[in-house]
């Protein structure tokens, strides 16, 4: 179990009353909520390549949420212990799937990559049905 950061969890609208519409906007908005943090007494532990990763799980989630889930209904980043906590909500009740990486006949398949990376640099990854309908992806990216 992580310990927690002690201020409240971050409702990640980049700009006020909006949720991110695009992979970019979620990428700029962990990217301030976790120089937020730094600022006001964050691990200096955080590296660069650490940062990169979650930036790169934002874009996959908010991309598998437009692309598969029916948009985006709710973003929220946090910094937990020494890592970043995501949620991605969307409209769907499907389950993240991996793609094969050839069709039958052997053809390498377009796409179908970023639910594994997501499992790859993340750690705690849940899936969790809501009441009001769709989903709740959340995952914690560390930042060591």
């Amino acid at each position: 179990m992580s310990e927690r950061h002690p201020t409240e969890p971050v409702v990640a609208p980049p700009r006020p009353g909006r949720r991110p519409c695009a992979p970019a906007e979620a990428r700029r908005t962990v990217e301030r909520v976790v120089a937020e943090r730094r600022g006001t007494g964050g691990h200096s532990s955080w590296d660069a390549d650490a940062l990169s990763d979650a930036l790169l799980v934002a874009s996959e989630l908010t991309t598998n949420a437009i692309l598969h889930g029916g948009g985006i209904t709710d973003f929220r980043v946090d910094v937990v212990g020494p890592g970043v906590e995501l949620s991605v909500s969307d409209r769907s009740h499907d389950l993240p799937v991996v793609v094969p990486r050839t069709d039958p006949q052997g053809r390498r398949s377009v796409g179908g990559r970023g639910w594994p990376i997501v499992c790859r640099l993340a750690r705690d990854v849940r899936v969790a049905d809501l009441p009001t309908g769709g989903k709740c992806i959340t995952v914690v990216v560390p930042l060591s």
